[in-house]
């Protein structure tokens, strides 16, 4: 790894933030409660991070506590950020992941800051927040008390059922400042959903999570992506996943197809070799060479599969492909008192610069 073989003392401007010392700063753990998956603590030096201004992402300002991840998605885009670590984008990503312990003191310091505009925060869009080691590690917490105190508006996305143990704490973040929650959830199939997201909760355990959430007063937006062709875009598979994301009270839907980009693509397809060879050369056409996105013709396919039925359902939703998202959904006390300053983001968009009870202009999600 980069940051092996450092001498104590000296810094190393190559190596991952927070491990440029190594003078009893930094350690890997291992545990019986996570076989075969080690975590490298790391300090880090900063918390917020600036998405680049060309990047298509609606928003502007991240943090993201850890490093890979242990829901271990064949699919996931993050997977060939670990090879800026000297780490490998398929088995490394799974089983090895950086945690910034200090994350939540340093995001308080950037947080307070002058020139901080409170522009909104998006947790989950590298890896995901609220992974099993979470658990062991509780850094949301702090961080929603961060956000919340600085009166930051903030959005999660997750897959990780850990969102209900801080849904008292975000409930009462969210009379401060504007909060969107998400739901990743795209494979209902339980056999398939083992085999694709191995480290993830069961379908059912994350809609009753979702249910959760909205009984707690969110509006929770379930990301139905990735759709997996020849696996998961059938009309009954479709049909099956909007009844069920309804049930449990979503009110809105963002769907897509799937992404392989670098790192995922050859982890995704090795694992499509295996267990599914019947289906490698329909996907060798549907992302050909470098391809990460599906063609055009098929998101257009699938779109006309997937609005009617969400019309059905009595879903709110949109393909990703279509306008993008505004600015965070509003939690359940926040919704109904007094205007905010607006501020401009440097993508031109309108964020609420957040006072207690402040109503939200716009979505995230």
């Amino acid at each position: 790894m980069r940051w092996q073989g450092q001498e104590l003392g000296v810094e190393d401007a190559a190596a991952l933030p927070g491990l440029e010392h190594l003078d009893g700063l930094v350690r890997s753990v291992t545990t019986p409660e996570f076989t075969g998956v080690t975590f490298h603590e790391v300090m880090a030096k900063s918390a917020l991070n600036h998405v680049p201004s060309a990047s298509a992402m609606p928003f502007d300002w991240t943090v993201n506590p850890y490093r890979g991840c242990s829901h271990a998605c064949i699919y996931c885009f993050a997977r060939g950020t670990h090879e800026y670590l000297d780490l490998d984008a398929g088995h490394d990503f799974d089983s090895q992941v950086v945690v910034k312990v200090n994350v939540a003191d340093v995001l308080r310091r950037e947080l307070a800051r002058g020139s901080w505009r409170h522009e909104p925060v998006m947790l989950g869009t590298n890896t995901d927040p609220y992974q099993r080691a979470e658990g062991r590690y509780r850094l949301m917490p702090g961080i929603v008390d961060a956000l919340a105190a600085s009166g930051t508006p903030f959005s999660i996305l997750t897959k990780g059922t850990l969102l209900r143990r801080d849904l008292p704490l975000l409930t009462d973040a969210a009379q401060q400042v504007q909060i969107s929650l998400a739901m990743s959830l795209a494979v209902f199939d339980d056999a398939l959903q083992k085999s694709v997201e191995p480290g993830t909760p069961t379908a059912s355990a994350r809609l009753a999570t979702v249910r959760a959430a909205t009984d707690a007063g969110f509006r929770v937006t379930v990301f139905l992506m990735p759709i997996l062709p020849h696996l998961t875009d059938s009309i009954p598979a479709i049909d099956d996943a909007l009844s069920r994301i309804k049930d449990a009270g979503a009110s809105r839907v963002v769907f897509g197809a799937l992404h392989l980009r670098p790192g995922a693509k050859q982890w995704f397809m090795q694992w499509l070799r295996e267990r599914h060879p019947e289906l490698v050369s329909s996907y060798l056409g549907l992302y050909p060479g470098a391809a990460a996105y599906a063609p055009k013709a098929y998101r257009s396919w699938l779109a006309k599969r997937v609005r009617p039925l969400l019309r059905v359902h009595g879903l709110d939703g949109r393909a990703e492909d279509d306008q993008p998202r505004g600015t965070p959904v509003p939690g359940p006390a926040a919704r109904a008192a007094s205007a905010s300053r607006i501020v401009t983001t440097s993508r031109g968009r309108a964020a609420l610069r957040a006072s207690p009870g402040a109503a939200d202009p716009t979505r995230l999600f």
